[in-house]
């Protein structure tokens, strides 16, 4: 395996995992697992319809168009109709969530980001997906666990009070090669990610760049492995010693780039604070994160309420023609 210049690779088979993890977070919150035991199989085979969808005719695709997927949030989106602040996003995408049926609880109760995905009929893309989001949940509890030891918490700590059911968000990113002249610079515009958790798991094109106290730096793709960061809940829950990191997407490859992202958040209905048993929390370094240094002009630490409360604030500026069908 190559290494990589900026970013630690952590094997989460090893006894010292947890420490890489803190190491990792404190200073970059971003660094690459492997010995996550998902099968390299079903990575190749979600790679293989991603394409092959992404390959068919826009009047197709649009069969699946996110408007039919309603409150649940899910399906298809061309180039340029997802926003990152303000800005119309490169890429076009599928989104889709843990599939819940109408007997769910939370789908009886009308709850926006909760139902079925939109699947095309004609595909084995649907088996492929629902059996990848299964391994990358487990994935998910794995690495919280591992997560909560690098904290100085007990192992089960984040699934016992915030991920019993966790929020499940994945993502099917084709990004098209930036072209010269007038088009936008990034693919993706700076960001951070809402939640606890993203795994991801890129094609061999590169474009991801890390935000460092240095500058940009690049997260350039690793065999068998996925990249990982820290979302906004869990800087808030530890007071900032662990951050959201910003990144962003630039394609340059001159040809499409697949990208999976899966996010692995906390219960919709959990209430999100800062934690005070973490060993040696740094609460100074809340203060320093104020809304006008970060990408949004927004503060984690000001925000109160539920998960829910917080991810739907987010994405209803992703999409505003869809904002009627959460809000």
């Amino acid at each position: 395996m190559p290494p990589t210049t900026f970013l630690p690779v952590i094997d989460l088979r090893a006894a010292s995992a947890p420490a890489q993890f803190r190491r990792a977070a404190l200073e970059s919150g971003f660094f690459y697992i492997i010995g996550h035991g998902v099968d390299e199989r079903l990575k190749r085979e979600l790679m293989r319809a991603s394409r092959a969808f992404f390959a068919r005719e826009p009047s197709d695709k649009l069969k699946l168009r996110m408007e039919l997927g309603g409150r649940a949030w899910r399906g298809y989106f061309p180039v340029g109709a997802e926003l990152t602040s303000g800005i119309a996003d490169q890429k076009e995408g599928l989104y889709f969530g843990a599939e819940l049926d109408e007997s769910h609880p939370k789908v009886r109760a009308k709850t926006p980001l909760h139902g079925r995905n939109l699947f095309p009929e004609d595909s084995d893309l649907r088996a492929i997906v629902l059996d990848y989001m299964d391994a990358m949940t487990g994935l998910g509890r794995r690495v919280m666990e591992t997560m909560a030891l690098s904290l100085g918490l007990e192992v089960h700590f984040f699934s016992r009070l915030y991920t019993e059911e966790p929020l499940i968000l994945f993502r099917i990113f084709n990004y098209p090669p930036l072209a010269g002249g007038s088009a936008p610079a990034w693919s993706v515009g700076e960001h951070t990610d809402y939640g606890l958790l993203t795994m991801l798991l890129q094609d061999d094109s590169g474009g991801l760049e890390v935000k460092s106290p240095t500058g940009w730096i690049e997260a350039p793709p690793v065999p068998s492995s996925f990249v990982c960061n820290i979302g906004d809940m869990l800087e808030r829950m530890t007071g900032g010693l662990y951050r959201s990191t910003p990144h962003r997407v630039r394609n340059v490859s001159g040809r499409d780039r697949l990208s999976f992202p899966f996010f692995f958040d906390p219960n919709w209905d959990a209430k999100i604070g800062a934690l005070h048993t973490i060993d040696n929390i740094d609460t100074s370094r809340v203060a320093e994160n104020n809304a006008a240094a970060r990408w949004d002009g927004t503060s984690v630490h000001a925000f109160d309420g539920t998960y829910g409360d917080y991810i739907i604030s987010k994405v209803s500026h992703v999409f505003p023609e869809l904002r009627r069908d959460v809000l």
